[in-house]
């Protein structure tokens, strides 16, 4: 669906804090900090798989980073209790709910789902499904 994901950080050591312990509750591992062209940031991947990436990291034309209005990441998780410990990870790490983890019937009647922001205000959601579980 895609290869890699890239946030921008203001404050790049914050940023890299809080997406290492929600990304690692849901089982990604932070990449090599071996960026040889462009601004200093961080990587995660799932382990053993080098497709997709996630990165957070300081914007390539040297403005600010800003969060987009309608933009959203969203992490496909294991199980349930993978959603719920990203989440509440992310709010301890200084993210702002979004939405507590629960069922959204709307969207699919297995839709089990939480949504927060991350201290930058990007919007993230971590889903779960029976379906995406099994590309997890």
């Amino acid at each position: 669906m895609y290869s890699h994901i890239q946030v921008g950080a203001r404050d790049l050591p914050r940023m890299v804090a809080f997406y290492e312990a929600v990304l690692g509750e849901l089982g990604l591992v932070r990449m090599a900090d071996d960026v040889e062209d462009g601004p200093p940031g961080a990587g995660w991947q799932r382990p053993g798989q080098h497709w997709p990436q996630f990165f957070v990291q300081a914007p390539f034309n040297g403005l600010p980073a800003t969060w987009g209005n309608g933009v959203q990441v969203s992490f496909a998780a294991a199980s349930r209790a993978q959603v719920d410990a990203a989440w509440q990870t992310a709010l301890a790490m200084g993210g702002l709910d979004e939405g507590q983890p629960g069922l959204r019937p709307r969207y699919s009647a297995d839709y089990y789902g939480a949504y927060c922001r991350d201290p930058e205000g990007n919007k993230l959601c971590f889903v779960h499904t029976p379906q995406l579980a099994q590309s997890v």
